[in-house]
């Protein structure tokens, strides 16, 4: 009987880089407003950076990795913070959500609370509205609107 090899153990490809874009738009107690999500997403290494645009200004900027933490930068809201993980950030704008995968996961399937699936295509979701409460408890709510999904580019 041939003596068999077991095959060498391999790390996991870390998974590929997600670039996305979404129009987006927002009602709540503080007003109205609409502009653009960017993101880049690195699910393997929990890395993220996200860019909240309206109105001609950098609304949002939330950066960082699982390693080093993440930090949010909200100008108009005076919110400067860091935190080790994504679920430890208030997220003004957009659900709440507890990590890159989890976000991934938002955006891919329309799967978190307070989310419903709108319209979809082949690769997801292309239209997602969010419905939940913001920093103070007060209603407010998010619609996102897949312009841009690169992954692994």
């Amino acid at each position: 009987m041939p003596l068999q090899v077991p095959p060498a153990q391999t790390a996991p490809a870390p998974a590929a880089p997600i670039r996305a874009q979404y129009g987006w738009g927002y009602s709540g107690a503080d007003g109205e407003g609409t502009g653009t999500l960017s993101l880049l997403m690195e699910p393997g290494s929990g890395r993220l950076v996200a860019e909240l645009h309206g109105l001609g200004e950098r609304l949002l900027l939330l950066e960082g990795d699982r390693a080093a933490g993440y930090h949010l930068q909200v100008p108009r809201q005076k919110l400067d913070q860091k935190a080790a993980s994504l679920a430890a950030l208030p997220l003004p704008f957009l659900p709440q959500v507890v990590s890159v995968e989890a976000l991934l996961r938002l955006l891919r399937t329309g799967e978190g609370t307070g989310v419903s699936v709108q319209k979809k295509d082949a690769q997801g979701p292309l239209k997602l509205h969010w419905r939940g409460k913001d920093l103070r408890g007060r209603d407010e709510q998010v619609w996102l609107d897949r312009k841009r999904w690169d992954e692994g580019k």
